[in-house]
């Protein structure tokens, strides 16, 4: 297949080198950055900087970009696209703020899209931090809708599977967003929130593991989560309500000294822990 891949941050420059590492398919990539662009030509993350004439002859298209961004060159694109008659998939953190519109587009221009969410990261973006092996064992979320045929979840589904993920995951937009809310975009805040701290900054030589684990996810991209939280701001705010709320015992329990009450929360939570399982 030819692929184009349009924005070579971390994730972007993941599927391109992931892509060209492990799969015979020829890559085309876009960033605005032209340092970024030198650096994936030089490294073989790309075959080609891609342009409009190179877009026709695309089966599919990883638009590795913020909401706002990835619908706004969709729609500069829309003809070209429809010509190339290819898949489009979104990748990013949100879907309800990207899908009806996407999915709009492809069908007045005749390419197909799916919307798509990868369940990896680090902490430190960029092309220079992209990595192969970053998909090893993730799933890759898709959103289809009635819209989306079997053979392109079929070639969807090797692809994925060809650069490391290890399943896909189905969903819709509002189930995607109102999960993501707890699992991802709550984490972040919890960790900005638990750096604040002025302990923090006197912690050398009495942190461990947990606190690197809490602390990880603080180092991010706040323009970039400032855009994808807003976008969910409604199932976001109410999880950070039930955290608040949450929380609120374990400080009662202090305050009074009270070692069973204190108790019962670090059980209620070791057990609901060993129940879901997993990570």
């Amino acid at each position: 297949m030819n692929i184009a891949i349009i924005g070579l941050g971390l994730i972007g420059g993941s599927y391109a080198k992931a892509t060209k590492s492990r799969t015979l398919h020829t890559v085309y990539g876009f960033d605005l950055d032209q340092e970024v662009m030198m650096f994936a030509r030089m490294t073989g993350a790309i075959d080609k900087a891609l342009t409009d004439e190179l877009l026709e002859t695309c089966d599919l298209v990883i638009t590795a970009l913020r909401p706002g961004a990835a619908i706004r060159w969709t729609k500069e694109h829309a003809e070209v696209l429809g010509r190339a008659h290819c898949i489009l998939v979104d990748i990013c953190g949100v879907k309800r703020a990207v899908v009806g519109e996407m999915s709009e587009i492809a069908q007045k221009n005749g390419f197909r899209y799916i919307g798509g969410h990868p369940m990896a990261g680090k902490e430190q973006g960029g092309f220079v931090n992209a990595s192969e092996s970053l998909f090893d064992g993730a799933s890759m979320i898709l959103t289809p809708d009635a819209n989306t045929d079997l053979p392109t979840l079929e070639m969807l589904k090797n692809y994925f599977t060809d650069i490391g993920f290890a399943h896909l995951t189905f969903s819709n937009p509002d189930e995607h967003d109102r999960i993501i809310a707890y699992t991802s975009q709550l984490a972040h805040i919890v960790s900005g929130a638990y750096v604040k701290s002025p302990t923090a900054q006197k912690r050398r030589g009495f942190s461990a593991g947990s606190f690197r684990d809490l602390t990880r996810v603080a180092r991010l991209d706040e323009d970039m989560w400032t855009e994808l939280m807003l976008d969910n701001r409604e199932y976001l705010a109410e999880e950070l309500r039930v955290l608040i709320e949450n929380l609120k015992p374990y400080l009662e329990a202090l305050e009074a000294n009270d070692a069973e009450k204190l108790r019962g929360c670090l059980r209620e939570g070791r057990i609901l822990k060993a129940s879901a399982g997993g990570n």
